[in-house]
């Protein structure tokens, strides 16, 4: 398995466990403080560029707030291996510096 695929695996991983916060009832909102810091610099290290680091903060607003169902990882990884290839890098330049 090539290393996209490999990333994609960890992006559909790590969002699945951004997301079993609603499945437990009472200790849910508290899975979710502790894994919104982990979920921000796990997107830091996965990703590189300004765009990880406009990610990463999004998810951590995001884990902790009521819109963690958005599958960020997921996102970011069609956003570095398929949006930026099909518009090509000069037109999204600034985001992957």
């Amino acid at each position: 398995m090539d290393f996209q695929k490999r990333l994609l695996f960890k992006c559909i991983l790590f969002d699945l466990i951004g997301v079993s916060s609603y499945f437990i009832p009472v200790v849910g909102p508290f899975i979710d403080i502790i894994w919104a810091p982990i979920a921000a610099k796990l997107m830091l290290t996965m990703f590189s560029g300004r765009a990880s680091k406009i990610a990463s903060v999004f998810v951590l607003l995001e884990e902790i707030t009521v819109f963690d169902f958005i599958p960020s990882f997921s996102l970011m990884w069609v956003f570095t291996y398929v949006i930026i290839p099909v518009l090509g890098k000069k037109e999204l330049k600034h985001l992957v510096k």
